[in-house]
C-alpha cells in the first residue's frame, strides 16, 4: 500500500515538473534568445518575457529582426511590436523591405507599415514593381462616326506604385478610365476602316491621356489584342427613325383624311341647311301673293302674266335639257 503511494506521489511530482518546465519555457524562451544572441539581434530575455505580457509572439518579432539583420536592414523591436499590436503582418512588411532591397526599390518601414495597415499586400506590391502585372479588359464596344460598331479588347500592362498605395485607386479604376479611353477614341475616328488599319492609333491616345493618375499602378502600355466589327448602328438608327417618320406621315394624313370627312359632313349640312331655306322661301310665296290680292297690290292680269312667264321659263327649260344631256 505504501509502494503504491509511493509511485502515485512520484508521477504526480514528475507531471507538476513537466508542467512547471513547460511554464517557464512558455515565458522564457531561451531558445528564441539564443538564436537571436548567435545572429547578433539585440533582444533581451526580459523583452522576450514581457513580450508574452504584451501578448505579442517572441517568434514573430524574433525572426523579423533576424530577416531584417541578415539583409542588412535595421529593424527595431518597439517598431515591430507596435505595429502587430495595430494589426498588421509583421512578416509580410518584413518580406516586403528585404525584396525591395534586393529590387534596389525605395521602400521604408514606415511606407511598408501604412500600405499594410491600409488593406493591401505590400509584398504583392514590390512584387508587381518587380515583375509588372498584365490586365486584361472585357471587351469594349464603340461606335466611329460612320456607324460601324467595333469591339475591342485591351491589355494593359501596369506595376505598382509604392508612394500611391496608400490613397491610390485600384485596378478597377485603371479598367474603367481605359475603357472610357478606348470609346473616347474610336468615336472621334472617321472611319471604322481607318481603327481597323491601325489599332495602335487607339493605345497612343489612350496612353496620352494620363489614365494612371492618383491610382496605385503605372501603365507601362496599352496594347489592343483584339477588334471585332459589330452592328451597322448608324444603319440600324436611320431605319428606325425612317420607320419613326413613316409613322408620323401616317398620323398627319390620317388626321387631314379626318379632317376632310369632317368637312364633307359640314358641307352636306349646310347644303341641306339651305335647301331647307329654299323651302321655307318657296312656301312664303303663295302667301305673299294671297297677301297681295288681299290688299290689291296684285290683279288678275298681273297673275297671269307670270303664269305666262313660268309656263315660258319651264318650256325653255325642257328644251335646254336633252341637249345638256346629250353634252355630257
Amino acid at each position: 500500500m505504501e509502494m503504491e503511494l509511493d509511485v502515485t506521489l512520484l508521477v504526480v511530482f514528475i507531471a507538476g515538473g513537466l508542467f512547471l518546465l513547460w511554464v517557464i519555457l512558455y515565458f522564457v524562451p531561451l531558445g528564441l534568445w539564443f538564436q537571436a544572441l548567435v545572429t547578433d539581434v539585440k533582444v533581451s530575455l526580459l523583452q522576450l518575457i514581457l513580450m508574452r505580457w504584451r501578448k505579442v509572439p517572441p517568434s514573430v518579432i524574433v525572426n523579423a529582426m533576424i530577416e531584417g539583420k541578415k539583409a542588412g536592414i535595421d529593424l527595431y523591436r518597439d517598431a515591430l511590436e507596435a505595429h502587430y499590436l495595430a494589426g498588421g503582418r509583421v512578416a509580410q512588411v518584413v518580406h516586403a523591405l528585404v525584396s525591395a532591397s534586393k529590387a534596389n526599390i525605395d521602400l521604408t518601414f514606415q511606407i511598408a507599415t501604412a500600405v499594410d495597415l491600409a488593406g493591401r499586400d505590400v509584398f504583392e506590391a514590390v512584387q508587381m514593381s518587380v515583375n509588372p502585372k498584365v490586365i486584361d479588359t472585357p471587351p469594349v464596344a464603340a461606335v466611329a462616326k460612320d456607324g460601324i460598331q467595333l469591339i475591342a479588347k485591351a491589355r494593359i500592362t501596369v506595376r505598382a506604385n509604392i508612394k500611391r498605395l496608400v490613397g491610390g485607386a485600384g485596378e478597377e479604376t485603371i479598367l474603367a478610365r481605359v475603357g472610357e479611353g478606348i470609346v473616347s477614341s474610336i468615336g472621334s475616328s472617321m472611319s471604322h476602316k481607318g481603327v481597323l488599319e491601325n489599332p495602335d492609333s487607339i493605345s497612343k491616345v489612350v496612353l496620352g491621356k494620363g489614365l494612371d493618375s492618383g491610382t496605385a499602378f503605372e501603365i507601362l502600355s496599352i496594347d489592343i489584342a483584339d477588334i471585332d466589327v459589330g452592328k451597322n448602328i448608324g444603319a440600324g438608327l436611320q431605319i428606325d427613325q425612317a420607320a419613326a417618320d413613316l409613322k408620323i406621315a401616317q398620323a398627319k394624313a390620317e388626321e387631314r383624311r379626318a379632317m376632310a370627312v369632317a368637312n364633307e359632313q359640314e358641307m352636306k349640312a349646310l347644303a341641306q341647311e339651305m335647301k331647307a331655306k329654299v323651302i321655307e322661301a318657296e312656301a312664303a310665296v303663295p302667301l305673299a301673293m294671297a297677301e297681295a290680292f288681299r290688299s290689291g297690290n296684285l290683279g288678275v292680269m298681273d297673275y297671269y302674266k307670270m303664269k305666262n312667264i313660268e309656263a315660258d321659263t319651264q318650256m325653255r327649260t325642257n328644251l335646254v335639257k336633252p341637249e345638256t344631256k346629250n353634252k355630257k
